[in-house]
């Protein structure tokens, strides 16, 4: 069934809009696969903080075209879904692949072929999985704390043995004048 002009409008300005929010996405070939399956996929997206979107190929182009993000026309032939990362790009990406890899789904049926990082990087199917390798924000994060954290419990370790050596001189002292 065609979609109206206006409908057409509506849906191009979501896209727009989660290309906005969006660092990256991932492109998904979908044919036949249940709906139990989708919204299984949709809640493992969803929890990595992305969304799943399925869009008409010339419509995703056009959308990609108004934020000036380049378009992977090689990628974007036939029933395709979209996979975004708002934020959090290599997340989604790991939810996604590891769902296609523990699902055992047909390759016909469903499959992840690449997709685009920051607008500007068509990423192959090898590069989303090397992107899903990457660590999340979080995890940046946590890295960089025990980076900070660690010197800084060295340094503490250090200074009370100092101060420990100190008392100790001090205690050495006093207990010779004692005995004089």
């Amino acid at each position: 069934m065609p979609l109206h002009k206006e409908r057409k409008a509506e849906l191009v300005a979501a896209l727009v809009e989660l290309l906005q929010e969006s660092d990256g996405f991932a492109v998904v070939r979908t044919q036949g696969l249940p709906v139990t399956r989708i919204e299984a996929l949709r809640g493992k997206i969803r929890e990595a903080g992305g969304q799943y979107f399925v869009a008409k190929n010339s419509l995703l182009s056009k959308a990609l075209e108004q934020v000036g993000w380049v378009v992977p026309s090689e990628q974007l032939v036939g029933p395709t879904a979209i996979a975004f990362g708002k934020r959090e790009f290599p997340a989604v990406a790991k939810a996604l692949l590891e769902f296609v890899k523990t699902e055992a789904l047909d390759a016909e049926k469903f499959a992840a072929v690449g997709g685009v990082m920051s607008g500007k990087d068509v990423l192959t199917l090898s590069r989303l999985e090397a992107v899903s390798n990457l660590p999340t924000l979080d995890e940046i994060r946590a890295q960089l704390a025990g980076i900070i954290v660690t010197p800084a419990t060295g340094l503490v370790t250090v200074l009370d043995a100092a101060n420990g050596q100190i008392v100790n001189v001090i205690q050495a002292l006093l207990d010779d004048k004692k005995a004089s």
